[in-house]
């Protein structure tokens, strides 16, 4: 499964792609304005930091003029994504931008019905919001089954991209489902390699080599 950063902070981008760990990079219009920067240019600089696909959202709710906002949004960087919302007028763009062969990431996914239509429209990733979803009271994972199966029935290319990720059990869930890629915030991610066995293995290991007195580096 590939891991996606969730996050405009190019400086945590830039330390999570140094781990090897990072395939891509998921943005959104409140996580831009959180960074304080310049759409552009923060979209830019992080477009530099992975090869993987960088997702910038259109914030239009027409076809017409989503289509102005992604030509000028595609032409920041040869991997950018860009974001449409789950509406007919976001899907209609998301046909024509795929059509031409640009990356299109359907976002604010929240029933298997939205994700049959996001596949049939030819996107390149559909985001299924497995938080929010919880937090309405419905099975977020269970969304992610259901979207798995009717994309495995008829072989549909669209990628299951889990977004809203809360916590290490949504990521576990989602690799056992088979989802393709997790977006989640970058403390997330570093969280994953916690666990309390592994500090006390450490511990302890520390403790006995410093009984020895050595030193590896001379």
């Amino acid at each position: 499964m590939k891991f996606f950063a969730d996050t405009a902070d190019t400086a945590a981008i830039k330390d999570l792609a140094a781990t090897g760990l990072l395939d891509g990079v998921t943005t959104n219009p409140s996580l831009i304005a959180k960074s304080g920067r310049d759409f552009m240019e923060v979209t830019k600089e992080i477009c530099g930091l992975t090869d993987g696909p960088v997702s910038a959202e259109v914030v239009a709710l027409d076809h017409e003029t989503m289509m102005k906002e992604a030509e000028v949004l595609r032409k920041i960087a040869d991997n950018v994504c860009i974001k449409v919302p789950l509406t007919i007028d976001g899907l209609k763009t998301c046909k024509a931008l795929t059509s031409e062969g640009t990356m299109v990431n359907v976002t604010l996914c929240f029933s298997a019905n939205q994700a049959l239509l996001a596949a049939k429209a030819g996107a390149t990733f559909v985001s299924p919001f497995v938080g929010r979803h919880d937090d309405n009271g419905f099975d977020g994972m269970s969304l992610i089954s259901d979207i798995r199966l009717i994309y495995d029935n008829y072989l549909f290319e669209t990628q299951i991209l889990v977004a809203s990720v809360r916590h290490a059990t949504h990521v576990l869930e989602s690799a056992r489902i088979g989802a393709d890629v997790a977006t989640m915030p970058p403390a997330v991610i570093k969280a994953l390699a916690n666990h309390v066995l592994t500090d006390k293995g450490i511990e302890g290991f520390m403790a006995d080599w410093a009984k020895t007195g050595q030193s590896i580096i001379k």
